[in-house]
């Protein structure tokens, strides 16, 4: 006889966190998300139906299929995700889980969901993102998206957050992460730095590079003796 563990009736809906990216329809008329590994050909709205990648009839999620959608119980779980090459350019997604879903130690798998809020990550040259810019990449009629900030934009296909937004529908909410601050420990940098302590680092600079200059004019116009130099 096979056991089964006993059917939840939770009192809310379960959410949970994970990674995307996000796109843009071809005519720039609608924006979703694809995922990351299984089912990643398949773009999806804010609010949508899994159904199985493999074609089979049944419905999604089945225990003896790995259809459905994905998503951890913890946010920092999904944000580690973020740390690989191929998905630093992802979003983290805070997800509603809704209709039939399957229980996991780290996560759920289930039928239907709805993104709730979208937090895009930094620009790729470290600024605070402002926009949502053509990746180079994409999928039949849509293209994949990237943060950006505005000057790095570059003439790219963009949309801004409040447009990716607007665009997606359903009240997403599309957030930017701020800039990185330098870590404890990081030699060379200066911890927690201030209006005041900014320009007494750039009055330094300024300081080597004008003596740089005043060498370089000086070896320009003459040897170590003042004297010409000789060929």
């Amino acid at each position: 006889m096979r056991l089964r563990l006993p059917e939840e009736r939770p009192t809310e809906l379960p959410t949970g966190y994970k990674i995307a990216h996000p796109v843009l329809s071809q005519d720039g008329t609608r924006a979703g998300f694809t995922g990351v590994s299984l089912g990643g050909a398949l773009p999806y709205g804010v609010l949508a139906d899994a159904s199985c990648v493999y074609g089979l009839r049944h419905r999604a999620p089945n225990r003896r299929c790995d259809c459905g959608f994905h998503c951890v119980h913890d946010r920092a779980a999904a944000e580690a995700l973020l740390c690989t090459a191929e998905h630093r350019t992802a979003v983290l997604l805070d997800v509603l889980v809704l209709g039939r879903y399957l229980r996991f130690e780290l996560g759920f798998r289930y039928a239907r969901q709805r993104v709730r809020t979208a937090t895009v990550g930094t620009c790729a040259c470290g600024t605070v993102a402002a926009a949502l810019a053509d990746a180079g990449w994409g999928r039949p009629g849509w293209r994949a998206l990237a943060p950006s900030c505005a000057g790095c934009l570059r003439g790219r296909t963009a949309v801004s957050l409040a447009g990716f937004a607007r665009l997606a529908g359903e009240g997403l909410r599309v957030v930017a992460r701020p800039a990185a601050v330098p870590g404890h420990g990081v030699p060379g940098l200066p911890e927690e730095l201030g209006v005041p302590e900014l320009a007494a680092e750039a009055a330094l600079l300024q300081a080597r590079l004008d003596w740089f200059q005043s060498q370089l004019a000086r070896l320009g116009q003459g040897g170590p003796d003042g004297g010409p130099q000789g060929g």
